[in-house]
C-alpha cells in the first residue's frame, strides 16, 4: 500500500486545528483543495463520502482516531485539557464536510485554534499515523485515504511550525 511519507502526511493538522476550536460555519464548495481562509474545500459529489462508508464510517474512524491519539504519549501535550467528546464531534463534522457528506462546518473560532497548542510536524505525523490506521481498520481503500490526505496537506503546511 502506497502512503504519503510522514513529513508530507502530516496534513491532518488542519482537521486537528479546526477541531480543537469550540465550534465548527458552512463554507461554499470550491474547486481548489483549500478555501481562502485555510479551510479544506469539500470533495464534490458523493464518491469520497461513500468510500469512507458514509456517516457511520466517519464516526467509527474518528472514534478510533481519538481513542488511539489520546492514548499516545506523543500526543499528550497537544491533547492535554481538550474535551475529547467535543473533539470527536468537531472531527466528525469536519471530516463529513471535507468528504462531501453535506455536514455544516463552522470556522468562527478556528483562528484561535490555529494560533497554537504547540503542535509540531512530529505531532501531526503521529496523528496521521493514527488516522491512517483508523481508515485502514474501517476498510477505506488506500487511494481514497491518499486523496483525503492530499486534500488536507496544503492547510497543514501553514499550521505546523
Amino acid at each position: 500500500m502506497w502512503t504519503i511519507p510522514a513529513r508530507r502526511a502530516a496534513p491532518f493538522a488542519a482537521v486537528l486545528a479546526v477541531a480543537l476550536a469550540p465550534a465548527l460555519a458552512p463554507a461554499p464548495a470550491q474547486a481548489s483543495p483549500v478555501a481562502d481562509d485555510d479551510r479544506p474545500a469539500p470533495f464534490p459529489g458523493e464518491e469520497m463520502f461513500a468510500a469512507f462508508h458514509g456517516r457511520e464510517g466517519v464516526d467509527r474512524i474518528v472514534d478510533d482516531l481519538v481513542a488511539h491519539s489520546a492514548g499516545d504519549p506523543r500526543m499528550a501535550h497537544v491533547l492535554r485539557g481538550v474535551d475529547l467528546a467535543a473533539l470527536r464531534r468537531a472531527l466528525k463534522a469536519e471530516l463529513c464536510y471535507v468528504l462531501g457528506g453535506g455536514c455544516p462546518f463552522e470556522d468562527r473560532d478556528a483562528k484561535l485554534a490555529r494560533k497554537g497548542r504547540g503542535a509540531t510536524y512530529d505531532d501531526f505525523a503521529a496523528l496521521v499515523e493514527h488516522l491512517q490506521a483508523a481508515m485502514t481498520r474501517e476498510g477505506v481503500a488506500p487511494r481514497a485515504q491518499n486523496r483525503l490526505l492530499a486534500r488536507l496537506a496544503p492547510v497543514q503546511q501553514r499550521l505546523a511550525r
